[in-house]
């Protein structure tokens, strides 16, 4: 089926199936992009937590700013 006589056959229906078929298309754009994440799978996440580096130059930034 074209697109073309999609449309028509997408005009007719009711709202809330207008709605489903909004919901299933932008499902499935969002499925196309890339780097899609799977169900399941195991991401690496950076954390400041155990970071003293990082609180430490904090700390610095902090007291460097001048108060108010």
């Amino acid at each position: 089926m074209s697109i073309t006589e999609l449309f028509p056959t997408l005009r007719d229906l009711p709202r809330a199936d207008k709605l489903r078929v909004m919901q299933f298309l932008a499902t499935e754009l969002v499925a196309q992009e890339e780097p899609s994440l799977q169900p399941g799978a195991t991401y690496s996440l950076w954390s400041p937590l155990n970071s003293h580096e990082a609180a430490h130059k904090l700390a610095q930034l902090l007291e460097s700013e001048s108060p108010v």
